[in-house]
């Protein structure tokens, strides 16, 4: 049998919360739910659960977001850790963070309904449990460090998608207007994105090209020493 070690330190939890991002009507989404336990039952918190045994904060992390969007290998980065000793009213824990960024076309209702969620537009949100409001103000800014130089703006459009789409996107991120001729000017330069003969005439007769982001060329222009800037 192995001896017991560590057994003067004190033990606590750990655990996941998981901000989840999605993109809607030209503005960022993030998902939220009510609480359904004490503390703080029925109280607006992010997704989010305990590690479990053998379980790696990784895993528990990506068990947490296929749980709660029904969506396998979803797009997700580490945060940081949250380990203010008053966090948690309940017991002492400690919370690793990860942001995941959706598709929101599709997620199933359903999914809302099993866990009382709901997405909430990021320039709305409503007085948060714990330090999630915190969580969410250090995800918008790695989001926008890491979409200036990474395309994972992508990761939160459908897979068709038009210019001014993509645009009102970065401009959602960024949180300011974008020139258009110089944003198209950069996308045009990068040569990462297929133009398809359809067109979206929901907003206007004339209508937009749809496109698509051709990741294997993106891959293969990395290996190359290509450098993503937008």
């Amino acid at each position: 049998m192995s001896p017991a070690f560590y057994q003067q330190e004190v033990q606590f939890y750990v655990a996941v919360d998981c901000i989840i991002l999605g993109f809607n009507k030209n503005e960022l989404n993030v998902l939220l739910y009510k609480r359904k336990f004490e503390p703080l039952k029925g109280q607006w918190s992010l997704m989010g659960g305990f590690v479990k045994s053998g379980e790696s904060i990784n895993e528990a992390a990506s068990r947490v977001l296929t749980e709660c969007t029904g969506i396998d290998d979803l797009f997700m980065e580490q945060v940081g850790a949250y380990g203010e000793v008053t966090r948690d009213l309940g017991e002492r824990v400690i919370s690793v963070a990860y942001y995941s960024l959706i598709n929101m076309d599709k997620f199933s209702s359903e999914v809302l309904e099993e866990y009382n969620a709901a997405w909430v537009k990021i320039s709305d949100l409503p007085n948060l449990i714990f330090d999630h409001a915190k969580m969410i103000t250090d995800t918008l800014s790695i989001l926008k460090r890491k979409a200036a130089t990474r395309p994972v703006g992508f990761n939160l459009l459908p897979e068709k998608f038009t210019l001014p789409q993509l645009q009102s996107l970065y401009e959602a991120i960024y949180q300011t207007a974008l020139d258009k001729r110089n944003f198209r000017k950069k996308l045009n330069s990068m040569d990462i994105l297929e133009k398809l003969e359809e067109k979206d005439k929901k907003s206007s007769k004339r209508g937009a090209f749809f496109y698509t982001f051709n990741k294997e060329k993106y891959d293969k222009l990395l290996e190359d020493g290509f450098y993503f800037s937008l």
